[in-house]
């Protein structure tokens, strides 16, 4: 990443926290990831070099230019969906200022309709962080579109514990996967789905 990048991710970064401690209701946040979180994933997707990225929930496009940078990099594609048209327009702007806009398919769309329609096997990296109580209705999916030894990210299973406590329980159960928790930021859980498992 060069320091232009960087730069810029700092300033959304302070744009983020500044915007997010102004407001009342969560939803209204852009609720960023962790810068720690942000560069663990962006080292994560060099290392891996996924040939098909997903990113469900892109918000103001912070955590999207961070992957993006490390897709483009590895020599992979990245798609971003996000519900909010409005959101996805500023997140397009920020894309477009860190002269990433080509390295991302961004989608208006939701996420648990995006995980229906995909192929299985389709996705080799997937970052969700979303709508936290759609989880336990995602998880069929997500384990049937992420192609063995394929990767899932979840944000937030340390700062919103309580609300992933029957998603987890879900996640730790499932013989198909893996898992183990980074302590980093707001807390990443990090799913890895087993060789010859089935959708």
């Amino acid at each position: 990443m060069n320091g232009e990048l960087a730069s810029l991710l700092d300033e959304l970064h302070r744009r983020g926290r500044a915007h997010d401690a102004a407001l009342a209701d969560r939803v209204e946040r852009w609720r960023n990831l962790e810068p720690d979180s942000a560069r663990l994933l962006a080292l994560l997707v060099r290392a891996l070099a996924p040939e098909r990225l997903l990113e469900l929930g892109t918000s103001n496009g912070y955590s999207t230019i961070w992957l993006a940078d490390a897709v483009r990099a590895a020599g992979g594609s990245m798609t971003s969906v996000e519900i909010d048209a409005a959101r996805a327009e500023h997140a397009r702007d920020n894309l477009r200022a860190a002269g990433l806009e080509d390295a991302v398919d961004l989608k208006v769309d939701d996420a648990g309709e995006v995980l229906a329609a995909s192929d299985d096997g389709e996705w080799d990296f997937v970052l969700l962080d979303a709508e936290r109580a759609a989880y336990v209705s995602y998880w069929a999916d997500l384990v049937r579109v992420l192609r063995p030894r394929g990767l899932l990210a979840v944000d937030n299973v340390i700062s919103h514990a309580d609300e992933l406590i029957e998603f987890r329980e879900l996640v730790a159960h499932d013989a198909r996967v893996i898992e183990a928790l980074a302590p980093t930021g707001a807390g990443l859980l990090l799913v890895v789905r087993e060789d010859g498992g089935s959708g």
